[in-house]
Parts: C-alpha cells; structure tokens; sequence
C-alpha cells in the first residue's frame, strides 16, 4: 500500500488551483470540475461535493493539519509571498529554529495550514557561506560531520 493523495475541501476550486500553481508551482494534473489533482499529490475538491460525498457538515480551518513544503531559496519565496495578490493570512512570520531552519506558516484561502521551510542541507550551506566551520556547522544543524564535509568539497 503507498499513500497517493492528501485532498483539501475548498470554497472556490478556481481560487484555489491558482493560489497552489503561483505560490507552489503546482500544476493541474486532471481537472475533473469539482475535483482536481494537482501535481505533488495535492486533490482539491469542491466544499458542496465532498459534503454530499459524506453525508456531514464540514468544518474549514479546524488547524489540526498542515501540507509542509520546502523552498531553498527562502528569501526569493519570502519575497513573492509579499508581493502575491492573495490576502496572506499568518500564524507566523518567518522564524529560524535553533538548527538554524527558517520557517514561516500561513494559510491558504481556506484556512488550511501552508508551512515551508529550508533543507537542512540548504541550512548548512548558508552557514558554510556564512564562514562557520564544518564542525561548528555540524553541530548546530545535527547534520553529520561527514555530510557537512562532503558539502565543501562540492
């Protein structure tokens, strides 16, 4: 058995699809009206269909899940998150956590949670460039030493 889909319920599908393809770079793999797989494993399906489709009420924005992508160039996505045409709405602005990852969490137009952060690998790049030492590296990111010294010999 392999996981193929994660399907999100969505007010507007339109909306949504070209949030996902500006934001995300996701495409429209089949587009079936009311249900659309994007590239990525991502589903988008019309609020109205998935409701008849259970036979329940559904509930959006309930913050008990998020889809996590990862970006390395951060700063280029933080920049076009800013100059986007959609509302962006935050749980919060861009954060670095102690192993050095940056990270920022948003919604998307259907108040499902967006996360997206660096690579570790992208992490430790930035902090060789930054003058830090494999070791010092190492140790700060909990990448092994021998990973982060293949890096400076690339």
């Amino acid at each position: 058995m392999k996981l193929k889909n994660i399907l999100f319920v969505v007010n507007d599908i339109e909306i949504s699809k070209v949030f996902y393809k500006d934001l995300f770079g996701l495409a429209v793999v089949a587009d079936f009206g009311e249900n659309v797989v994007l590239t990525e494993g991502l589903v988008l399906q019309q609020k109205n269909l998935w409701k008849k489709s259970i036979d329940k009420d559904v509930v959006s924005g309930s913050n008990d899940a998020e889809l996590y992508f990862e970006e390395n160039a951060m700063d280029g996505f933080l920049e076009k998150l800013e100059k986007n045409n959609y509302p962006i709405e935050y749980l919060n602005k861009c954060t670095e956590h102690d192993r050095g990852k940056r990270v920022i969490r948003f919604y998307d137009p259907d108040k499902h949670i967006i996360e997206v952060g660096e690579s570790l690998e992208c992490v430790a790049r930035r902090f060789l460039k930054s003058g830090m030492t494999v070791e010092q590296v190492a140790t700060k990111t909990q990448l092994p030493l021998s990973q982060v010294a293949l890096m400076v010999q690339e």
